[in-house]
């Protein structure tokens, strides 16, 4: 037997005592805590007005922007300013519930639906991208997406501008703290895709030192904080 077969027997093996121990029912491994959920020097989580503002603040240090809306409608009126600002003609978004509800009154001819069979060179047309977040980290200013299919990866890339819409309910304060709710997903069989966790928009400084943001995806990045 050469190294590449007890290799993939132990591999096989592996898989089985696996696949056992799933058709038994048995419950998967506690969260592991790696540190305390609550930091009393920046919020408890308990505290969302203090999570919201940390996110912002943390978001705003590498060059992102969170708009705050008390309500939906507030919201709808917000994203609405912030088209015409900003100068986009259309606004390309992924289906999901909590867009729907966001662009409820924006004009049809301003919003373009992204297909999962969407092309990239379509999606990279767009001059700006709208998504919803699985959740926001508050003490990196972080969106962690769910990306299904490829041509909702590549709406956190393309676009030069991402917008991306949450309730303030889905804050936390850090990744550890998010983690029994992400396993969810990442443990689902039925699941597709990857999590995909976006922090400011894209930046580099690999040249002379120098910041440029917008090298390796969108130059700007502005999150919708409902609630």
């Amino acid at each position: 037997m050469t190294s590449r077969d007890a290799i993939l027997q132990r591999i096989g093996k592996g898989l089985a005592n696996a696949a056992a121990a799933g058709s038994a029912g048995l419950a998967p491994p506690p969260v592991s805590e790696v540190w305390p959920c609550d930091h009393a020097s920046h919020g408890a989580r308990s505290d969302p007005q203090a999570l919201a503002q940390r996110f912002a603040d943390e978001l705003a240090a590498v060059h992102g922007q969170t708009i705050r809306s008390g309500t939906m409608s507030e919201a709808r009126r917000q994203l609405a300013e912030l088209l015409d600002t900003a100068g986009w003609p259309t606004l390309g978004a992924l289906d999901r519930p909590l867009v729907r509800e966001v662009t409820a009154e924006l004009p049809a001819g301003r919003l373009a639906w992204i297909q999962p069979d969407a092309q990239a060179r379509s999606i990279a047309e767009l001059p700006a991208g709208l998504l919803t977040a699985e959740c926001l980290l508050a003490d990196t200013g972080t969106c962690v997406i769910a990306c299904p299919t490829a041509a909702e990866r590549l709406m956190c890339y393309l676009p030069p501008a991402c917008v991306v819409v949450a309730r303030r309910e889905q804050l936390v304060e850090h990744l550890p703290a998010a983690w029994a709710e992400l396993s969810k997903r990442c443990t689902d069989p039925q699941a597709s895709g990857e999590l995909v966790l976006v922090t400011g928009p894209s930046r580099t400084s690999d040249i002379e030192k120098v910041l440029i943001l917008g090298v390796h995806g969108p130059m700007r990045l502005v999150v919708l904080l409902v609630g």
